[in-house]
């Protein structure tokens, strides 16, 4: 063993106990195991608590039986979808790893994570606790005395022992403020999980039960808490990280400060959190706003002898293109990305959908006349006048080549002969109504969600729904006849958008008020 060394740096951030710990040298061969006497000749120099009142960052170990959802949780609380590595199998993490919290706006550390491995066998671990330990000894002392035998650092397999992953999950603790236990709410309340909590409770932090997977309908939430309760563990919470819900995030936050005797730190990471959270709806809402008055401001111009079926194509193609954009602008803003790690909503069919395609107008409940409903000319108009009535194109050309055009263009377009083919009210509507669907859908998403079907809105009616209740507006954000004033506004400022114009910064700029305005109504339709 290692006698402890007194001239020893004691400037770092220390844990509560972090006098017990056996911390990392960078000499030593197993960098993880490098103990301290267990009983010193000379008495270990005391370190004082003193991380939350001058304002060092909260230290937080994230523990719990292996394969419970501890790296998912780190990975949903950080917006990374990167963090750590996950998968459907045992002892994913084999070491610690550190994460940090922090203000946005100064810069300040608020809280550093410690993902630790899963605790494998903790019975077995209290086995030799109670062989190897005097039960007269408090908590501290007996993992102090684990913490430097040799089946800790994994060198003992005389008898196949080696605890060296639950060694680093105590040594971690004994170095941390206070850890949240996490636990897979759909496994059943068996005797591991009793022992690894009366485990943890000898390193006297703090410690929280987090309940994790609880959208699942085979949670076992009640049994939990009785057993906790029995373990004097009463603040518990929920916090589901394929699931997500802000105001569990905000209750956990909420509940480990009530544990806490200085809880400022907690109370700075919860407010800019809050307006943070805030802030990302504001700007998800202008930049949907902001593609809705692009696309209801294109506008193309034909002759009266142009066959419209060409314009018609490239206009379609330019909506879908201009909404895959606006997509992934929504998934960057929430730091959602197309890559390996995890599948993003828009890998659902629901949202690779054509908007052009009939039954998912249908779908939604949203109705278009008669003619509009007709194969490829679906969502494309032609505008009486720059405020007017939109007819669907495939009702214009039929109007057309019977002779009746005295409704489907201006006074001076039909004396020039020009004919003006807009984006008509159904897919304006349809457009917005699946961007606020995507948007509820990643402000309930969390980021440790591998499968693009762990995707809990949608907002689509199926047929049967849409049938019985023609009438029925409750999933469109309003009814296809009754466009915001901002959007018929853009009929007639085709300058407004870069889909006519090519002026993409220029367009931009002369919509941004309008976007603003929009972007208001739009909250108001969120599902939130």
């Amino acid at each position: 063993m290692n006698n402890y060394d007194n001239n020893k740096n004691n400037d770092k951030p220390a844990g509560l106990f972090a006098d017990k710990a056996y911390e990392k040298t960078l000499d030593s061969p197993n960098q993880d195991t490098q103990p301290l006497s267990t009983e010193p000749s000379t008495p270990a120099p005391r370190m004082t608590k003193k991380t939350i009142a001058s304002g060092e960052p909260l230290k937080l170990a994230v523990v719990g039986h292996t394969n419970t959802g501890k790296t998912s949780i780190l990975r949903t609380l950080l917006r990374d979808v990167y963090f750590g590595e996950v998968k459907n199998e045992a002892a994913t993490t084999r070491h610690v790893e550190q994460a940090q919290l922090t203000d946005n706006q100064t810069g300040e550390v608020l809280v550093a994570l410690y993902d630790t491995p899963g605790l494998e066998d903790a019975s077995g671990l209290m086995d030799w606790l109670e062989d190897n330990t005097a039960s007269r000894r408090d908590g501290i002392e007996r993992l102090q005395q684990f913490l430097a035998s040799d089946i800790a650092q994994g060198v003992d397999h005389s008898d196949n022992y080696d605890y060296s992953q639950e060694a680093k999950v105590i040594r971690q603790l004994l170095a941390s403020d206070m850890a949240i236990y996490v636990v897979d709410a759909r496994e059943p309340v068996l005797g591991k999980y009793k022992d690894e909590l009366a485990i943890l409770s000898w390193a006297a932090i703090p410690v929280m039960p987090v309940f994790n997977f609880t959208d699942s309908q085979d949670a076992n939430i009640d049994e939990w808490q009785t057993m906790l309760a029995r373990r004097n563990l009463h603040i518990s919470t929920r916090f589901d990280s394929v699931a997500f819900e802000f105001e569990d995030e905000m209750r956990l936050w909420k509940n480990l400060s009530t544990m806490l005797t200085h809880s400022e730190m907690l109370e700075q990471l919860m407010q800019r959190r809050t307006e943070n959270w805030a802030q990302l709806s504001d700007e998800a809402n202008i930049i949907i706003a902001d593609f809705l008055i692009n696309v209801a401001a294109f506008v193309r111009e034909i002759n009266d002898s142009d066959d419209p079926m060409p314009v018609l194509a490239q206009m379609q193609e330019a909506v879908r293109q201009s909404e895959r954009a606006m997509q992934h602008n929504l998934l960057n803003l929430y730091k959602f990305y197309d890559n390996a790690v995890a599948a993003t909503p828009l890998e659902l069919q629901a949202y690779q959908q054509d908007p052009f395609d009939p039954e998912l107008l249908k779908s939604y409940g949203i109705r278009t006349t008669s003619g509009a409903a007709a194969g490829a000319l679906l969502g494309l108009g032609v505008d009486a006048a720059a405020l007017g009535t939109t007819l669907g194109l495939g009702a214009a050309i039929g109007g057309i080549a019977g002779g009746l055009l005295s409704n489907t263009s201006s006074i001076a377009d039909r004396i020039t002969g020009i004919k003006r083919l807009y984006i008509d009210p159904a897919t304006l509507t349809l457009l917005a109504t699946r961007s606020i669907d995507l948007l509820t859908a990643l402000r309930h998403r969390g980021h440790a969600a591998t499968d693009a079907t762990q995707l809990i809105y949608k907002g689509a009616k199926n047929n049967s729904e849409s049938d019985e209740n023609e009438d029925d507006n409750s999933v469109t954000p309003w009814p296809t006849h009754k466009l915001p004033s901002e959007l018929k506004k853009a009929r007639g400022k085709p300058q407004w958008s870069s889909l006519s114009s090519g002026k993409s910064e220029q367009a931009q700029l002369l919509r941004a008020d309008m976007a603003w305005s929009l972007s208001a109504k739009l909250q108001s339709y969120n599902h939130d």
